[in-house]
């Protein structure tokens, strides 16, 4: 099976003061035409959010729109009337559909807070726009791939509109997993922390790969790994 890496250190970068981010795909004032998404995938910026600060309201529209929180919190406020404070390994999913506006901010004065917001390219424009989150089952949390997100809600998983199913993947230090990818459809791999090998590649935090062979994906962990694997129609 044939990888293909995006390294950490090739990504986009800007640091705002109150915003240190990384982009994995063209976003902003950071433009790479040899890298603007994968399949339905557009977005996955990992964010460092000072201690007070946020994304004040803001519009979007025809996106499905998830942040993962990786340390911290992060409170959430949207037209649709949710308000919430999502918390370490946590999701919140917005489908912003026809339009939606929001704001997200590090509700913490004295810690910071870090994320991965994702976006994807819903299956059809001008949906109604809807909210739903996905909370860690302490019946599974030590089970290696866990379906985070998929378009039917699955396994407790949180809903979007597109042909996507998410996991969050926690492996111990030498432990592997597979995950099969089927004709016509496409992974990516988005390794958080810790260090996984994959068919000869290996990655660092901040790594990813992408493959769309068909056939069996294994990867095992040199040192313990959480990340994030989506596989894409």
């Amino acid at each position: 099976m044939k990888l293909k890496t995006r390294l950490s250190n090739e990504r986009g970068h800007a640091d705002h003061g109150w915003l240190d981010t990384y982009h994995t795909f063209s976003f902003a004032d950071y433009y790479d035409p040899a890298h603007m998404g994968f399949r339905s995938l557009r977005v996955i910026n990992q964010d460092i959010i000072t201690p007070g600060a946020g994304f004040p309201t803001h519009p979007h529209s025809d996106m499905e729109i998830f942040s993962y929180i990786l340390w911290g919190a992060l409170a959430h406020k949207d037209s649709m009337g949710n308000g919430r404070t999502l918390l370490p390994g946590q999701i919140q999913l917005m489908s912003a559909g026809r339009g939606v506006t929001h704001s997200e901010f590090n509700p913490s004065k004295t810690e910071g807070a870090s994320l991965l917001q994702i976006w994807i390219r819903p299956r059809q424009r001008g949906l109604t726009p809807s909210y739903t989150e996905w909370h860690p089952d302490p019946a599974k949390e030590n089970e290696p791939k866990v379906l985070v997100i998929s378009p039917d809600g699955r396994e407790g998983s949180a809903t979007i509109h597109q042909e996507a199913d998410i996991y969050r993947v926690r492996l111990p230090k030498g432990q592997s997993i597979t995950h099969e990818v089927q004709t016509g459809r496409g992974v990516w791999f988005q390794l958080i922390k810790g260090s996984v090998t994959a068919h000869g590649s290996t990655l660092k935090p901040g790594d990813a790969f992408s493959t769309e062979d068909t056939g069996t994906l294994t990867l095992t962990a040199s040192e313990d790994a959480e990340a994030l694997l989506f596989d894409l129609a």
